[in-house]
């Protein structure tokens, strides 16, 4: 077995250039998917998905930065929370402060859902940690789907495939980096051993820290959180929920052991019962 490896995309220097995406959809000859403009965002990729395996995240911030429940406005009315951008926000309380980027990717759990789940073995787990799909094996159930926490795996319409990040595994096989890691211009995605990923976050987090930006933090580096710890990690500059994200990933199928259990207690109580009526009932005769 390989030393696993890993993604650790440091959100607080993202530029939103995409290159990543691109670099991605190139390499591994991911499909167009639309690049539709959204009216409510400059995001023009909107999320992952089977045609998306890198998308940069554009959160824009309004102009009232939040700091509680409600903010206070210049008339000593309460606002909600967030205001929308649609003003120019030269009157204080509209428009955009600014921009959360991050590129988000599948989180190669430790231990992902996925593979519980997928019937034919189209997931598998590489030797350098991380899951990858089989396209060609994948028969199009579906179940991977709605098992990932995180809501990356998607199928394609055209041939109702399952598809996401392999993490590049062919280029990983040869030696390099991938894709994205070797396109992104200001090393917001770096790649390498998961373990000296994680002590390089916890240095990096600490120096931001110490630069007053108390709000660095890092999600998904635990090895005790709800999945074991994910392949692909990040520091975050907000709450996980403003970048998409769930606060407390959990894996979707760590009942199936308990479900199983009382699944073959019932299927044993019920074939007892059936064989004590089969024998009363030779014996009443």
């Amino acid at each position: 077995m390989a030393e696993r490896m890993g993604f650790f995309t440091d959100t607080s220097v993202c530029i939103g250039c995409k290159a990543c995406e691109v670099a991605c959809k190139e390499w591994n000859g991911v499909p167009d998917d639309g690049f539709v403009f959204r009216a409510t965002s400059y995001d023009n990729t909107g999320g992952l998905g089977a045609d998306t395996w890198r998308h940069v995240a554009f959160i824009e911030q309004s102009r009232l930065v939040r700091r509680g429940a409600e903010e206070t406005a210049p008339d000593g009315r309460a606002t909600p929370l967030e205001v929308p951008g649609g003003t120019d926000g030269q009157d204080g309380q509209g428009g955009i402060e600014g921009w959360l980027m991050s590129s988000d990717v599948c989180k190669h759990c430790t231990h992902a859902a996925c593979l519980d789940v997928c019937p034919t073995g189209a997931l598998f787990r590489t030797e350098f940690g991380t899951v990858v799909v089989q396209a060609d094996i994948c028969n199009g159930c579906g179940y991977c789907v709605p098992a990932c926490p995180y809501g990356v795996i998607d199928r394609r319409e055209r041939d109702g495939r399952a598809f996401k990040c392999t993490m590049c595994y062919d280029r990983q096989l040869g030696g390099l980096e991938p894709a994205c890691a070797k396109a992104c211009p200001t090393d917001s995605i770096q790649f390498g051993p998961l373990d000296e990923l994680r002590a390089r976050a916890e240095e990096r987090v600490e120096r931001l820290h110490g630069e007053g930006r108390t709000e660095a933090r890092l999600y998904g580096e635990s090895p005790d959180d709800g999945v074991g710890g994910d392949g692909a990690f990040f520091l975050l500059l907000d709450e996980p929920e403003v970048y998409g994200l769930p606060p407390d990933p959990v894996v979707t199928t760590r009942d199936l052991p308990a479900m199983w259990r009382w699944a073959g207690g019932a299927a044993l109580s019920l074939a007892g019962a059936v064989a004590l009526s089969f024998l009363s009932t030779r014996r009443s005769r």
